[in-house]
This record gives C-alpha cells, structure tokens and sequence, in this order.
C-alpha cells in the first residue's frame, strides 16, 4: 500500500523539534516560522508538555465519552477563565472542520433555520458543511454543494442586509482573522454591524477562532479587539500544541440536550491534559503579551525593508505581502536560509505564524534572513 498522495509538501522530514528549531534527518536546523499552520503555540516539545503527557499515559490515555472525565471539566473552567468567557459552554472534538460543523449545526437546533452566510476568502475545513464554506470550489465534491451557503464579500453591508432581507439566515459564520485567504480580517465596525443584524434577524454570529485564537493575536482571540461577543466561538488548531484538539463555546442562551452533538475521541484524557498545559504555559509564561510585543517589533523591522507592499494582522499572525515573487521568497528562505513560513491563496503574501514563545533573537534571525533574501530576488529578477 501507498500513500494517497493529497498533499503538496515540502520535500524536508523533520525528526525532531525543540522551542522554535525543527531538525531533520541529516541534523539540519530549520527556524519555524509556519508552526505546522499555527498549530504549534508553545514551542516544540515544551518540558511541561512532555512531562504531563508522559504522566498521564501512565494513568489513561482515553476513554470515550460513555464515562465521567473530570479532565474535562477542569479544562472548561480553565479555558473559559483564561478567554473570558467562563458563562459559556464547552463541546470538545477533534479538529477545526468538526468544531465548525457543529457551530453550524447548533445554531440550526437553536433557531430551526438553515442558511448560512459566509465570505469570500474563507476557510473553515475540509468535512461536508465546513467546505461547502470555505471558498475553495476545487476543494467540494459534489456531494458538498448545498444552497445553505450564502457568500458574501467581508466588510459588505448592504449585500448582508439585502440576504437578511430575502432569507432566512441561521447563522453568520466569520473567521477572527481569515489565515488562508492572505490574514484578511473584517474592521471593528462590521464586527458590530454582524452582531447587530444577527439579534435583529433571530439569527447567531460563529466567530472562526481556529487559526486566530489561543492568544495568537496577542489576545486570547482576534475578535476581542472589539466588543463583540459572538454566540458561538470555535477554536482548534493551538489547543494542543500539536495533540488533535477541536472546540465549540457555546452561549448560555444556547440550551443543551442528550446527543444533539457527539463526538468518540473528541476531550480524551490525553487531549484534556495536552490542552491544560497550553493553557497553563500560556499564562506563566506570559504568551500573550510575548505575541503582542513581538509582533509590534517584527511589523516595525517589516516597514523597513524594501519590496514589502503591506503586512497585515496582528501579534504572531501576520501576512507579508511583497512587490516580488512571493514563491521564490519562500523558496529562498527555506532552501538557503533554512526557515519555514506559510504561502496563502493570496499568491503575493507569506504568512507569519511562528509558537508564541518566540524570542526576539530568532525574530532577527528571520529579519536579517528575510532582507538578505529580498536583495537577492530583486536583483534576479532586474537582470
């Protein structure tokens, strides 16, 4: 048997991983600068994170969610402390398309409706409803395609109130900054305009927090630079430091009942454990203000440099947009440099998505890397 081959890769194997150094076969360094897409938030093979997985295997690794697991319970109040959203309810599954499907899905029960509006440039997984989502038409079958997904152009007001008008919407589905589509993220105004419309029309606003949240912003989630509070959040990707994690935070108005969602291995006690301990690192070390700061730092020495057009996001969540071969920069880096980064579908922006525990050293690093490499495409392609 072979693999299916799915996936466009790097041809680099790392073997092992320390802080924000990956290491291949052959003893190579690589910087991470990409995070395996923002999964990895407290650094490769942390010490806390080693120790209480390994403690834990010796106890339980799983067990489903046809018994008590007070892990879980632990995690909830932990997390909802920690996000600011301790009146919320906590669902666990698996990963960021699950925790997307049920959002959806929940606001359905809650409201009996069932349209949803999205955005263009959107991405919220690759299962049934979250890629019939996502604006990607070479990524649905067409057992994907549903009328239930409306689009709609991100900071567009009069379309929404014209949907709204015409529709009967269930939910609106937003990512708090759009990671794939080039790090695109709706203004403050519209933020309040969504959660306007939304209790007007008996309809509920998904705030996407799978790549934006867990503190990468600078924030615990991107949609907390405004006042909004969505009724359904949906969080993944830096839940586990790289342990299959998914959740759904849930309103208080939002009523729960026995096996309207489930889910076999989602809040295992490994994945209880791995999800405390990003928690737990995030607030000793202090990660959230580590990200803030490095990003005001990085989009200072960005503005500096020659051919960069513009750099969007925030904290460690930034996309790079330059007036030069993008792949080529990225190729560069990696290949001479020795630093990984992230492309988008946007094909002139490099996304920035480093563990948020990042030293100011290794921002240098990819600083001077980044300037070097600059220069020499530039000067390539003006022969």
């Amino acid at each position: 048997m072979k693999l299916f081959e799915v996936y466009s890769q790097i041809k680099t194997e790392p073997v092992r991983a320390k802080g924000v150094f990956l290491f291949d076969k052959n003893g190579k360094k690589y910087l991470d600068f990409f995070g395996g897409h923002a999964v990895i938030s407290i650094g490769h093979s942390h010490p806390e994170y080693i120790k209480n997985l390994s403690k834990q295997l010796k106890k339980i690794s799983f067990y489903s969610n046809a018994v008590i697991n007070s892990l879980q319970i632990k995690f909830a109040k932990k997390l909802g402390k920690i996000s600011g959203y301790e009146d919320y309810s906590l669902f666990l599954c698996n990963s960021g398309a699950e925790a997307n499907e049920n959002a959806m899905k929940l606001a359905s029960f809650q409201n009996g409706k069932k349209k949803v509006i999205v955005f263009t440039g959107s991405f919220h997984g690759r299962t049934s409803l979250a890629v019939a989502a996502t604006d990607n038409p070479n990524l649905r079958a067409e057992i994907n395609k549903t009328d239930n997904i409306i689009y709609c152009d991100l900071n567009d007001k009069s379309k929404i109130e014209n949907i709204f008008s015409r529709e009967e919407i269930s939910s609106v589905l937003i990512e708090g900054i759009q990671g794939v589509a080039g790090i695109k993220s709706a203004d403050i105004e519209y933020w309040n305009f969504l959660r306007d419309i939304t209790n007007k029309h008996n309809a509920l606003l998904i705030a996407d927090e799978i790549q934006s949240g867990y503190g990468r912003t600078g924030k615990f989630f991107a949609h907390s630079f405004t006042d909004v509070k969505p009724d359904i959040i949906t969080i993944a990707k830096g839940m586990g430091n790289g342990f299959p994690m998914g959740g759904v935070l849930i309103s208080p108005v939002i009523n729960s009942k026995i096996e309207m969602l489930g889910s076999t291995f989602g809040g295992g006690h490994l994945a209880c454990v791995a999800g405390l301990t990003v928690l737990d690192v995030i607030q000793k070390e202090n990660l959230m203000k580590n990200a803030r700061k490095s990003g005001e730092y990085l989009i200072g020495k960005l503005k500096k440099l020659n051919n960069v057009k513009e750099i969007r996001g925030k904290g460690l969540m930034l996309g790079i947009e330059f007036n030069a071969d993008t792949q080529k920069i990225r190729n560069t880096l990696l290949n001479d440099y020795k630093i990984f980064t992230g492309i988008s579908w946007d094909k002139k922006t490099l996304r920035i998505l480093p563990p948020l525990n990042v030293k100011k050293s290794e921002l240098d690093i990819f600083i001077k890397s980044l300037e070097k490499t600059l220069k020499s495409c530039t000067d390539t392609d003006s022969r």
